[in-house]
């Protein structure tokens, strides 16, 4: 193997660019040209390729987003488009890719592998961390931190005016966030999407919290909780109970932007030169995790088979930690 790509997937999340830097200066180092695929698979059907050497990554380590850029590509999923991507690796004398993003990049990924023979090594980037084969995704504690900090404002205004909030957290299909968040911030409640969410039993917890004399709660909400975000259970709390003095607050995207923490620059870092070994290794159609502190690699299947999941004891440990 002379040569390999990289490209980011999805949703960009904080360390991405810290794992493009790793890819391309653990490539060089061990003689490796590194090309970027520039927007994810739309930009490899595009033959949007260019390339990388170890001063073009140069001061990126703590920036978030990520220079290759992201996008979804629907043409990628039909096999027609797969067949354009496979011709513009080659043309560019490709033959190993690294691709950072989450399950729906890891399935490109593997189709890629499965059809062209295109060997593929999964990071998993996703603010999320709901990826098998992974106790941690690039970009989880930065979101983590910033969702934390945002509660920890909204505690100042909502103690100054006896006040509820609802503060909806990212995650649609997983409660990391928000569960996580909720215990370092304080909240008194959470609801996330990996647990039915039974509205008339909220409210009665919040009448407990204010018999034992709280005049201002939070509760933490995920964005894809079955009872709605943040606004649709607010206004649903106002109606069916005596609680009126409430506010909403959407975190959004402020969760996926900003420099990414220390930790999420190590395991990114960590990961890339990881996964460029597997491809000089001659592993492909694998991602590398981590699991107690130690370096993986799991099949790609592994990242949709086995979604990672919270332990729910945390759901017990928030509402005792409310009272």
């Amino acid at each position: 193997m002379k040569r390999i790509g990289v490209l980011t997937s999805g949703g960009d999340s904080p360390g991405m660019n810290a794992a493009v830097r790793a890819v391309v200066r653990a490539g060089v180092a061990n003689g490796l040209e590194v090309f970027g695929v520039e927007r994810g698979y739309q930009g490899m059907i595009e033959g949007a390729i260019r390339p990388l050497d170890a001063r073009s990554v140069s001061g990126i380590v703590n920036r978030g987003g990520t220079i290759l850029k992201t996008a979804r590509s629907k043409a990628f999923l039909e096999p027609e488009g797969r067949v354009k991507a496979a011709e513009q690796l080659a043309a560019h004398g490709i033959e190993g890719l690294v691709v950072v993003g989450g399950d729906g990049s890891y399935r490109g990924a593997a189709a890629l592998y499965q059809e062209h023979g295109i060997r593929c090594v999964g990071l998993p980037g996703t603010i999320d961390n709901d990826i098998g084969g992974t106790q941690y995704t690039i970009g989880f504690d930065t979101a983590l931190n910033i969702a934390t900090e945002a509660l920890d404002r909204i505690h100042d205004t909502a103690d100054s005016h006896d006040r509820i909030f609802f503060v909806e957290v990212m995650g649609r299909h997983s409660g990391f966030i928000a569960i996580m968040s909720a215990i370092a911030g304080g909240a008194e409640e959470v609801l996330t999407p990996e647990e039915p969410s039974d509205i008339p039993g909220l409210i009665a917890r919040m009448h407990d919290c204010r018999t034992r004399g709280k005049t201002s709660m939070i509760v933490v909400v995920a964005e894809g909780d079955d009872a709605g975000g943040a606004v649709d259970i607010a206004k649903r709390v106002e109606k069916e109970s005596d609680f009126k003095d409430v506010r909403v607050t959407i975190i959004g995207h402020l969760q996926r932007g900003g420099s990414p923490t220390a930790f999420d620059r190590i395991l990114a870092s960590r990961m890339g030169v990881r996964a460029v070994e597997a491809l000089l290794a001659g592993e492909s159609g694998v991602m590398v995790g981590i699991e107690n502190q130690q370096m993986v690699v799991r099949p790609l299947s592994d990242s949709w088979e086995k979604k990672s999941l919270f332990d729910p004891d945390l759901l017990r440990v928030v509402r005792v930690l409310g009272v």
